[in-house]
This record gives C-alpha cells, sequence and structure tokens, in this order.
C-alpha cells in the first residue's frame, strides 16, 4: 500500500510503516528483500562500525551489485533509517502509575545504552528530526506516558525525554570509545609515573590527590552512569513537585 504523498515523505518513513512495497522495483524476481538487506546492513555495522556502511559494502554483504541494491530502497538515507528502527528495536515496558516515573525513566535511560552497548554504532546515526517510524515512537511514547502521569505536561515531558535520551547517547558512545580505545589507560603505570609530578608542579593538586588514590580514570562505570542519571531525574523531580504543588 502507499499514500499519494510519498514523494513528500522523509527517505524510508513509508517503508518503515508497511506502506510501501517490499519487493524489487524492476519487475522481476527480486533474489533479495528489504528485510535481508536491513539485517546485512546492521550485521555489517555491529562487524565493522558506522564507517562500513557505504552502499557498495552493503551491497557485498548481500551478494547484489551497488546499482542492483537500489531495487529495494530508494538511498542509502532510505536504508539507514530502516536500520535504526532495526536496530533499536522494541521500547522496554516501563511501570505505570504517577508514582513510578522516576523507575520508568530510570529504565528507559538504562534500556537505550544497553541498546547501544549491544549495536555501539548507533549514536553514530545521523539524527534527521523527531522519531516518526513506529519503534521509535513507541520508545517516545511509553516514556512520555511515564512523565505525563506524573504531572507534567507534554511539552515538558518531551523536553525531558529529549534530556534523557542525549545522556543515553552520550554515555554510550564514551563507554563505546573508552572500550575501543589503543591509548594507555591514565592509570596504567607509565602514564601515572609521567603525570604525578607534572600534575603537583603545575597546579592540579585535586587531579593528583585523584589519581594517586586511584580515583581518576578512564573508565565509564555503572557507578558513574548512575551518579548522572540520578541528578537528572533529580531535577525532573523537582519540576514534577512545583507543578503538582501549584495545581
Amino acid at each position: 500500500m502507499t499514500t499519494g504523498d510519498d514523494e513528500a515523505l522523509p527517505p524510508g518513513l513509508a517503508l518503515a510503516w508497511g506502506l510501501a512495497p517490499k519487493t524489487g522495483r524492476l519487475g522481476r524476481k527480486p533474489s533479495q528483500s528489504v528485510e535481508g538487506i536491513v539485517e546485512a546492513t546492521v550485521a555489517l555495522a555491529d562487524a565493522e562500525g558506522f564507517a562500513a556502511l557505504s552502499m557498495p559494502n552493503i551491497a557485498r554483504r548481500v551478494g547484489l551489485t551497488a546499482n542492483a541494491v537500489y531495487r529495494y530502497v530508494s538511498s542509502r538515507d532510505e536504508l539507514l533509517v530502516l536500520v535504526a528502527e532495526t536496530a533499536w528495536g522494541p521500547a522496554p515496558e516501563l511501570e505505570t502509575g504517577a508514582d513510578q516515573w522516576r523507575a520508568a525513566a530510570a529504565r528507559w535511560t538504562r534500556a537505550m545504552i544497553g541498546r547501544c552497548d549491544t549495536h555501539p554504532w548507533l549514536p553514530d546515526l545521523p539524527i534527521r528530526g523527531a522519531p516518526a517510524t513506529p519503534n521509535l515512537l513507541r520508545w517516545t511514547e511509553v516514556l512520555l506516558e511515564a512523565l505525563t502521569g506524573a504531572g507534567l505536561s507534554t511539552a515538558e515531558s518531551l523536553g525531558c525525554a529529549l534530556l534523557l535520551d542525549g545522556y543515553a547517547r552520550r554515555i554510550a558512545a564514551a563507554r563505546r570509545d573508552v572500550r575501543d580505545s589503543t591509548a594507555a589507560p591514565v592509570q596504567s603505570a607509565a602514564v601515572a609515573r609521567f603525570l604525578q609530578p607534572l600534575l603537583h608542579e603545575h597546579g592540579y593538586p585535586i587531579l593528583a590527590a585523584m589519581m594517586e588514590r586511584e580515583e581518576y580514570d578512564d573508565d565509564v562505570a555503572d557507578d558513574d552512569v548512575d551518579f548522572g542519571l540520578t541528578r537528572i531525574l533529580d531535577g525532573i523531580e523537582v519540576l514534577i513537585t512545583r507543578r503538582t504543588t501549584a495545581r
């Protein structure tokens, strides 16, 4: 099924909603499917990262020529929309009720980070606007349901959702970059021996003390994630309290 306005829609939106043909576009029996190409693209990104997602690489992955891939998707942008929709997958089930918003928001944020741990390239996908595909809209909907249920307006809830989304993406990207880094960690013996006297000499006493106590390191540990998330949720709780008191 297609709609009369398909040409005005963003790339991939109609396909993501199942409202466009998912078979070959040249009239002959296709050797692949849109779903198969999307799955292969996700696997390629998992194996080699976002930078590997060129159309020639994707075509080789599925045994087609680069031109033949365009029988199934109209552009790389369209394919990336479908890849994002597949990789993010279904939204988490969240707690419901006015007193459950905090647990729901925390679970949602950790689920985003977890999905990025599974597909480390997700933070690299271009963001071209607000969510518009089924899975991504469901991720938004369940969080908005929790926040509006706690007393926030829809606009306030959307602003809080954007804040949590950005935090999750930044944390996930930092964890990936540290994990994949080939640089010597700051807690290595060589780096510590080099830095500690310089920190004292050049006026970094707090950092010097932290390094001596092994409190200054490269890792983005779960405790670090929880600390930042708790501060964000504390701020949202202040807003909710203000709105409740005002009513």
